[in-house]
């Protein structure tokens, strides 16, 4: 994450074109953009470019409306879709728990640092249990209970929420719920799950418990975008630890809730701060 509050950041894709970076690059040393950090990537896989630059315009404002007066034309003969990202921007961020509270409390606590510039409008639960933590925050608290049989209708108050509050981005922060593909089609690309990666694989109540009867070496999480394939969504970020036959399964779900809430403040921070773009159904991510 950097540092300078004055950087723009661009992002930029395209499919595979010679003169991709040239035509980024050249357009900003043309409008007085100063180039502080680029990342490119070229999928073979996919035929798709990437492109990430951070920025300061070294004319002020003028320099980021002379830049965009002339990329607009030379992005579209390379069918380059493109954003600009202003320093001040902070993306509106809807949070979705359940009843575990480890995701919630880290993702509050870098928020409340300052490690995540983003703004937390509203926080949405299926259970009551974690309204405390969120009104010590001062963040609106919205108990939405659902049943399989008001499943439809919690989800479309879910939505109407989400839209209200304007927000760019929603983050389940273990909630405990399969979303509907309805749903899932609508949060395509802005919806961040986290759950725990076992091997081999662990489904069902007790994860943990059944990975510590199998005496399970690693435990660890992903992190990945939404859609209507479960747990199975374009991954964003992974971590991973080493255990061994002195972890008891107090010790692995320890353990995985500290790596599962590393691992999905890590790829909030990645989606916010503009490093990952989709290509098909896997990501490119350009780390810090």
């Amino acid at each position: 994450m950097t540092a300078h509050e004055d950087l723009w950041i661009l992002t930029a894709q395209c499919p595979s074109r010679l003169g991709t970076v040239d035509v980024v690059t050249r357009s900003l040393a043309e409008t007085e953009n100063y180039v502080f950090a680029m990342n490119s990537f070229d999928d073979r896989a996919t035929e798709s470019f990437s492109i990430r630059v951070e920025l300061r315009p070294l004319g002020g404002q003028q320099s980021i409306e002379r830049f965009c007066a002339i990329f607009e034309e030379r992005a579209a003969a390379f069918d380059m879709q493109w954003e600009l990202k202003a320093p001040d921007h902070r993306p509106r961020v809807a949070i979705l728990v359940s009843k575990y509270d480890h995701c919630l409390n880290d993702l509050l606590y870098r928020y409340r640092k300052g490690e995540l510039a983003m703004d937390i409008p509203l926080i949405i639960s299926n259970h009551p249990d974690l309204k405390p933590l969120a009104d010590w925050h001062g963040i609106p608290y919205f108990h939405l209970p659902i049943t399989p049989e008001t499943k439809p209708q919690q989800e479309a108050e879910l939505w109407q929420l989400i839209q209200d509050h304007d927000c760019e981005l929603v983050v389940l922060a273990r909630y405990m719920q399969v979303l509907s593909p309805d749903l899932a089609a609508k949060l395509d690309g802005r919806a961040i799950n986290i759950h725990h990666s076992l091997l081999p694989g662990f489904k069902g109540a007790k994860p943990y418990h059944q990975a510590w009867d199998k005496g399970v070496k690693l435990v660890g999480a992903t992190a990945h975008y939404v859609n209507n394939d479960l747990d199975e969504g374009p991954i964003i970020t992974q971590g991973v630890q080493s255990v061994d036959h002195s972890h008891y399964p107090e010790d692995l779900v320890a353990r995985g809730q500290d790596i599962e809430s590393q691992t999905l403040a890590r790829a909030v921070r990645y989606h916010i701060e503009k490093r990952v773009f989709l290509h098909d159904n896997r990501t490119v991510v350009f780390p810090d």
